[in-house]
């Protein structure tokens, strides 16, 4: 069961009304980083989680999450409030459609939405559930909501330095850490599952899982604790990267008769002729400077392709 207080988790101040910031806060309403996004990323994880105290974890950040939906819902509203009333009473017709189409989305904002806040990202695009990434393993989701927090920050970050308002970057601050902390939270459950890697219950073929394989060869080549030293095996050789199971390195399928004999027809059908050259499209409506026809557009004699390899 949720309850709603109406104050505010953080006291939102905006100094002026600023349609085209606006849009780019959508990035953290409805955005794939934003608080909903994570809310909604938690709360599910939470209701599928057995252990209580992953569980209440979870269901403490997701509602905390959606506190600051609020919060940064409330800051676009505010930076919105003034054009809101302007499109509702139609006055000052020429200033207001300077105002509102500024940049971003804050023409699609003022005028679909009357200045309040979209469920979409600062290019317009709508909230989507495809942004809730779970998969239902512990050790997967926790890494997945510890990625999710640093992308946040980050975004947050952006934020803080295209505005020069005191009160938004108060807040915008406030979001931010509270990033930090959801980080930190998550960190220490994952580490509280022991083991906690590799995610999953089985373990890799042993054959493989240390072994690196230096596929980019050229300048630019680098030695660190990704690829070298007592963890990993690093394999250059080309003919050690290639059919590493030991076998041939072909795809291979067990047909019935009956499907071998239709595929082999299929083929047949379908089959090019390495000796045949017939005059194209392309070639037929090429100009001048292709090499195809001479200055006058005649169409040049055509060389006779070789025989076929078999």
């Amino acid at each position: 069961m949720f309850v709603h207080n109406k104050r505010l988790m953080y006291t939102v101040r905006v100094a002026e009304p600023n349609p085209m910031l606006s849009s780019l806060l959508l990035e953290q309403f409805g955005g794939p980083q934003g608080e909903l996004a994570a809310a909604m990323r938690y709360f599910s994880q939470a209701l599928a989680e057995s252990d209580p105290g992953r569980k209440d974890m979870l269901l403490d950040i997701a509602t905390e999450e959606l506190s600051h939906l609020e919060v940064i819902g409330s800051i676009i509203c505010m930076m919105n409030k003034g054009v809101k009333g302007k499109l509702a009473e139609g006055t000052g017709e020429g200033e207001l459609l300077a105002e509102i189409t500024q940049g971003g989305e804050s023409h699609t904002l003022s005028l679909l939405y009357g200045g309040g806040a979209a469920l979409m990202n600062s290019g317009g695009a709508p909230w989507t559930a495809a942004y809730v990434d779970t998969i239902g393993e512990p050790t997967a989701d926790l890494r997945s909501n510890i990625a999710a927090e640093s992308r946040a920050k980050i975004i947050y970050e952006r934020l803080i330095n295209v505005t020069d308002d005191p009160g938004v970057k108060d807040a915008l601050g406030f979001l931010m850490t509270r990033e930090i902390a959801h980080q930190k939270s998550f960190e220490k459950a994952l580490y509280a599952i022991e083991p906690n890697f590799p995610s999953g219950k089985l373990p890799g073929v042993p054959e493989f899982t240390n072994k690196y394989y230096n596929l980019s060869q050229g300048d630019g080549d680098a030695l660190g604790p990704w690829n070298s030293g007592e963890a990993w095996e690093t394999v250059n050789e080309f003919a050690d990267q290639v059919a590493v199971d030991g076998g041939d390195g072909t795809a291979t399928v067990k047909l019935s008769k009956a499907e071998e004999a239709l595929v082999a027809v299929a083929a047949d059908r379908t089959a090019s002729d390495p000796n045949g050259d017939p005059m194209t499209g392309a070639e037929l409506g090429a100009g001048p400077g292709s090499g195809l026809v001479d200055d006058e557009g005649v169409t040049k004699p055509r060389k006779q392709p070789k025989a076929g390899r078999k």
